[in-house]
């Protein structure tokens, strides 16, 4: 169960007690994809993801007692100031505002703070690398510190993060697989691993060859997507395939847990591109359709798939929603991809950019 603060220890803490909390949360990269939801940010289907490491945000929480603070705003239930890469982000901050005051019932005592956030990223935000996932993680772990600093509470690390992610989804659906390292289920599947749709779990059974597979992320198009996840969530409640595609996910999502105890790359490789496809080909059956692959985003998976058949690696890729391509293959193959994609792949990102990442061990506080 998530603990809620205690009411009673709202007004004293919090109007007395000032400070100051961050932390860094990666983005992560789904293998088996979530797409659809009901309820309060809830699966319609199982995911199962990588955590990524150089891909990530940096979330500062500062806080102090509204009645201290100059841009106190008493006429809103959450007085925030927000700013993204160190400047003002409206737009942000109207969504981060809404955010915090559906928390109320959580954590009471926000209504008592100004709140002043800081967010950078280390790659592009809105391009299809799950940029909400990282922010929102990170902002999550924020609360959940403050919280500790407000209150003398503490809670196991478990707990802890089990609260974080809780609150990450509230915020974004997949931020709940950015708390945890690794490999993370989200959602119930048919197997006996212990899973949740309220919050994301570790996979503890993962094969020591996916503990540094890499992930390098060719920048094909840097801008922000035509059509945002949320949207595209939406239309799945009336995508004809939907119960169609549900039903392979939950499939999908167990044969993937399979493979990533086991080390079945080949079983890997096979679901994780399948995954790619049926997500995108639900974009373009959708009412209206949409496309977030680029021509450039064809060209490399053609070359990648191509590069295997001839070279027998296992490498492959995954897409997000959007038109960047996900480069996947184990660290020990490392020296002879990595020339491959410099010389074929690169120039067919934008400004020939790519990000060369792998799986991590999570998010950290920092000091």
């Amino acid at each position: 169960m998530i603990r809620y603060s205690n009411p009673s220890l709202k007004l004293e803490n919090a109007r007395q007690n000032s400070g100051k909390v961050a932390w860094r949360s990666p983005s992560n990269i789904a293998l088996v994809k979530y797409w659809g939801k009901y309820g309060l940010q809830l699966p319609r289907n199982p995911s199962v993801s990588l955590t990524l490491s150089a891909s990530y945000t940096e979330t500062t929480l500062a806080f102090l007692p509204r009645q201290q603070a100059s841009k106190a705003r008493f006429d809103k239930k959450i007085s925030l100031e927000f700013y993204f890469e160190d400047q003002p982000a409206p737009a942000f901050e109207a969504k981060i505002e809404k955010f915090l005051e559906s928390l109320l019932p959580i954590f009471p005592f926000l209504a008592d703070l100004h709140l002043e956030i800081f967010s950078h990223n280390s790659f592009p935000h809105s391009a299809g690398i799950a940029s909400s996932a990282s922010s929102m993680a990170a902002l999550a772990l924020c609360l959940c510190s403050m919280e500790e600093v407000l209150f003398g509470t503490t809670l196991t690390q478990d707990d802890f993060y089990q609260k974080a992610s809780f609150l990450a989804r509230l915020g974004s659906g997949s931020a709940a697989r950015s708390i945890h390292g690794r490999a993370v289920i989200w959602g119930k599947t048919s197997k006996q691993w212990e899973t949740s749709e309220e919050w994301g779990v570790p996979f503890e059974a993962l094969h020591p060859i996916f503990e540094d597979y890499q992930d390098t992320i060719l920048l094909i198009h840097e801008g922000e997507k035509s059509v945002s996840s949320r949207a595209g969530h939406a239309l799945m409640n009336q995508n004809p395939f939907s119960a169609i595609r549900y039903e392979q996910a939950h499939k999908h999502a167990v044969l993937m847990l399979e493979a990533l105890q086991s080390g079945d790359l080949e079983k890997f490789i096979d679901i994780t591109e399948k995954e790619a496809f049926v997500l995108h080909a639900l974009m373009m059956v959708s009412e209206p359709s949409f496309v977030l692959m680029k021509p450039n985003t064809l060209r490399a998976i053609e070359a990648i798939q191509f590069f295997r058949q001839q070279t027998q690696i296992p490498i492959c890729f995954t897409l997000d929603a959007g038109p960047n391509v996900h480069i996947l293959y184990p660290k020990s193959y490392q020296e002879r991809v990595l020339p491959f994609i410099k010389s074929e792949l690169a120039p067919l990102a934008h400004h020939s950019k790519y990000i060369l990442d792998q799986v991590s061990e999570g998010s950290i506080a920092l000091d």
